[in-house]
């Protein structure tokens, strides 16, 4: 499922994802689900028939990135793998940075960076501009609905109905004698 919230030159997205990475570093091994959160830059395209024609969208390239993640074969909802990423190189995330708070109150932790949207952009290096000041405004002005919405989607994939394998089955317990390999190439389903 996924959730965008657009303004001038910002937008909020917001899915379930569900995360096998092929070659983990220690500690994340395994499959992941949970939520994930961007800022993503915006772009209006050039209408292509008349002037009632569908305009085309761009959900452009990632800002920043919350992680609200948990190892699928733990218990739902401990959230025991949230990080965030404060820059992106190019459409590559850069470092995870951990912060108990996204495990304590993932929700409230979401908005607080997203209520400091031009602090955001500035540790990542986007230069601010009247656009993204006014962006800024507008955000904080919807964070009752972004955030209604994060909490719905943490919510679905606490309780299996998100976040789950391409196909929609439960994760496997690893260990078990149903439970496959990883993919080689991972496994990754969802719109982020």
């Amino acid at each position: 499922m996924l959730y965008a919230f657009g303004f001038e030159r910002v937008g909020v997205v917001a899915g379930d994802m569900y995360l096998v990475i092929p070659a983990p570093l220690p500690g994340q091994e395994g499959a992941e689900r949970g939520v994930r959160v961007e800022v993503r830059l915006l772009e209006r395209g050039e209408l292509r028939g008349s002037a009632y024609s569908a305009r085309p969208i761009e959900v452009g390239r990632p800002v920043w990135r919350a992680d609200l993640l948990e190892a699928a074969d733990g218990p739902p909802g401990s959230l025991n793998r949230a990080h965030h990423h404060p820059a992106f190189r190019g459409w590559d995330p850069g470092r995870r940075v951990f912060d108990e708070g996204m495990t304590a109150d993932p929700v409230r932790w979401v908005a607080d960076q997203l209520s400091d949207l031009g602090g955001l952009l500035e540790r990542a290096g986007v230069p601010a501009d009247d656009a993204t000041a006014a962006d800024a405004v507008s955000l904080r002005g919807c964070l009752p609905e972004i955030t209604a919405a994060v909490e719905r989607l943490l919510r679905r994939v606490r309780d299996g109905e998100l976040g789950v394998p391409p196909g929609g089955e439960p994760a496997p317990v690893p260990g078990t004698a149903t439970a496959p390999a990883a993919p080689a190439a991972g496994v990754r389903a969802g719109w982020l």
